[in-house]
């Protein structure tokens, strides 16, 4: 049973196209940037300064973004060598487990996040090692941090009274590119437990795709046979 994702109803489908359309966005404008500047510099002795920092920021946030696309349309690579020798029980019960340390981990993920943008955008921290036991109120802030070089948007501006105390940023703050991080670890979680879900009500029988080389290696041989 094929564990890929395949969008239904006009809402399915058109969550799963803004994806894809996110993600090709983001990969676009990095090219983009990344051209523009090797023209600038090779052709014109110019670059455009803060097109470096611009590019890492939208590869980090297209990474973060692509976990959890890859999660939802079964794309994460395994190895599923010894599940396979398993009766059809003994596979589903182990994906179910390896779901819930996915679940768990998802967990920390979301909380780690958390932990490191709010102080950023001027807001607490959760306490707790593992699970977040309430909020720490009394972590400082790093509202004021800014980017390195890239220049502050003229309608972000309100920022500056919402997060910085009315102080002016010459830069980006930091907390916009990094508000990727608990939006992705959120959406992680969430399309892990999809994930699970469909193992659970016998939709999938993996989390993992573990076939792709022989596959590649299928629709090579079909094109130099013709087919």
């Amino acid at each position: 049973m094929s564990g890929k994702y395949t969008p239904k109803g006009v809402i399915g489908q058109a969550v799963h196209g803004f994806e894809e359309t996110a993600i090709a966005v983001l990969l676009g404008l990095m090219t983009v940037l990344t051209f523009t500047n090797v023209i600038l510099r090779y052709v014109f002795n110019s670059m455009i300064i803060w097109s470096l920092e611009v590019v890492l920021v939208l590869f980090a946030w297209l990474v973060l973004f692509g976990v959890a696309y890859a999660f939802k349309v079964t794309a994460h690579l395994g190895v599923d060598a010894i599940t396979n020798m398993l009766p059809h029980r003994g596979r589903r019960m182990t994906a179910l487990f390896s779901g819930a340390i996915c679940i768990f981990y998802g967990v920390l993920l979301a909380k780690g996040a958390w932990d490191q943008w709010a102080p950023f955008a001027d807001l607490p921290p959760t306490t707790g090692k593992w699970f977040p036991t309430g909020l720490d109120t009394a972590a400082r802030s790093r509202s004021f941090f800014e980017t390195d070089q890239i220049p502050m948007p003229s309608w972000l501006r309100f920022l500056e009274d919402w997060i910085n105390y009315g102080e002016r940023y010459s830069k980006l703050p930091r907390m916009v590119p990094y508000t990727i991080l608990p939006i992705a670890a959120v959406l992680i979680l969430f399309r892990i437990c999809q994930a699970v879900w469909r193992i659970w009500v016998g939709k999938a029988e993996s989390m993992i795709v573990s076939h792709e080389a022989e596959d590649a290696v299928e629709e090579v041989a079909a094109m130099n046979r013709g087919d």
